[in-house]
């Protein structure tokens, strides 16, 4: 009999997860529907017992979930580890971003600036508060709201410079993709997944999620600007 797992992720495993949903449903028969949005948005449904199996969140936010009861205790199941990376609209100038130097100095120099709701978007705050120009980019500073990437505010023309994790980046139209940031800049966000304490199919759930941390999947990470937990990001 077909089982169907319904769950929520936030926009860093979107592509990571549908790809995995397809190959599971081959390989198993049982039908995966995941839902995308924001980190914020995901939380506060399964904070509200919406009917969610499973939930995808960075590893703090989650921790933060288990702790109120909204996730199984001891289901949680390490995702993959997400990258901070740089863009820009196809055909500008890109900038230097080979040290944490030059990172600051293309941030300093760029007319705007995109960053998102996020965990990199929290990173980059603390950054450009350590790096003493908070003030000085403020009003340069434009955050996509919850679930829109940064790289529509590139597309459209609305920010010079943006900041999102690369697997939000990746597939994304009408950009082009610097690269990582370097050591001393970068912040590296584990993704985890656990079963919703609403969740009605615990088992299959839990067969789902240990599919989706198998080290069998760690090409289809790759391909999606990701990296297995285990291993360091490449530099």
């Amino acid at each position: 009999m077909t089982t169907e797992i319904a769950g929520a992720t936030s926009m860093a495993t979107k592509y990571l997860l549908a790809e995995l949903a397809g190959t599971y449903a081959r390989q198993t028969g049982n039908r995966v529907s995941v839902i995308s949005m924001s980190g914020i948005e995901a939380a506060a449904r399964v904070r509200a017992r919406e009917p969610y199996e499973f939930v995808v969140l960075a590893s703090d936010a989650l921790s933060k979930l288990e702790a109120e009861g909204h996730v199984v205790a001891g289901s949680r199941v390490d995702v993959a580890v997400a990258a901070i990376a740089v863009a820009v609209s196809p055909g500008a100038k890109a900038p230097d971003i080979s040290s944490e130097g030059a990172v600051r100095d293309a941030v300093a120099t760029a007319l705007s600036i995109g960053y998102s709701t996020g965990p990199s978007g929290t990173h980059l705050q603390r950054l450009f508060e350590r790096w003493g120009i908070a003030d000085a980019v403020k009003a340069r500073l434009v955050q996509a709201p919850p679930g829109v990437p940064v790289a529509a505010l590139i597309a459209r023309g609305e920010v010079e410079l943006g900041f999102q994790q690369m697997s939000e980046l990746i597939h994304e139209p009408g950009i082009h993709i610097v690269g990582t940031l370097p050591p001393g800049a970068q912040s590296l966000t584990t993704f985890s997944a656990a079963v919703c304490a609403a969740s009605i199919r615990s088992d299959a759930t839990g067969a789902w999620l240990r599919f989706v941390g198998a080290a069998e999947n760690d090409a289809c990470r790759r391909r999606h600007g990701l990296e297995p937990v285990k291993e360091p990001y490449p530099r």
